[in-house]
């Protein structure tokens, strides 16, 4: 199992962040982060979207145990306009991706 204030601690490590800078770039208390390390507490997932926002990193990324590839704008950007497709469109669009890997191929 992840011990997420491990990792916070690592990834703050890795930025040369003090716990006062991670409070700036994440808009949360920096009595609240530090009250997560004297207690041994857990922040709520909402704290924690605002700390993987400041490490400028999803969710995802945060609980992956290997490297997770950065996604570049024009990917974002595909990911977005999928979400906003129907189940049919869906199968559409990947039936064409998937005719263009076979015309790679062939």
């Amino acid at each position: 199992m992840i011990d997420i204030l491990k990792k916070i601690t690592a990834q703050r490590s890795a930025r040369n962040w003090t716990e006062y800078q991670l409070a700036v770039r994440s808009g949360l208390p920096q009595s609240t982060i530090s009250s997560w390390y004297r207690k041994n507490m857990l922040p709520s997932i909402s704290s924690l979207q605002k700390i993987c926002g400041a490490f400028d990193m999803s969710m995802a990324q945060f609980f992956s145990e290997g490297s997770l590839r950065e996604l570049d704008s024009d990917q974002k950007e595909l990911l977005d306009q999928w979400s906003l497709l129907t189940p049919d469109q869906k199968s559409a669009l990947l039936g064409l991706l998937n005719s263009f890997s076979i015309c790679r191929s062939g």
